[in-house]
């Protein structure tokens, strides 16, 4: 019995974890790498809210910039017609 509710306290901190882990790599993939962080933040917060974290307002912040990241990338390409972007002329 105490091996099962240790397991869940495990388990309940991971999903807490990967709820802030997304929300973190949503916020920085608006501002580089957002082909790559931003299915990780999609991934991670759907993972969180599945194992139901306690930190579901940062898992769904987390899903929100991770679809953001990704159509930041499409305009991007769509204005660009690259996948590769940068500043200047």
């Amino acid at each position: 019995m105490e091996l099962v509710l240790n397991r869940r306290r495990v388990r309940d901190k991971d999903a807490d974890g990967m709820a802030v882990a997304a929300f973190i790599l949503g916020l920085l993939g608006l501002l580089v790498m957002n082909v790559v962080l931003g299915p990780m933040a999609i991934v991670l917060a759907g993972l969180a809210l599945r194992y139901r974290t306690t930190r579901r307002g940062r898992a769904w912040l987390g899903l929100a910039l991770g679809v953001a990241d990704l159509a930041v990338l499409a305009a991007l390409v769509m204005a660009d017609g690259t996948v590769s972007w940068g500043i200047g002329a």
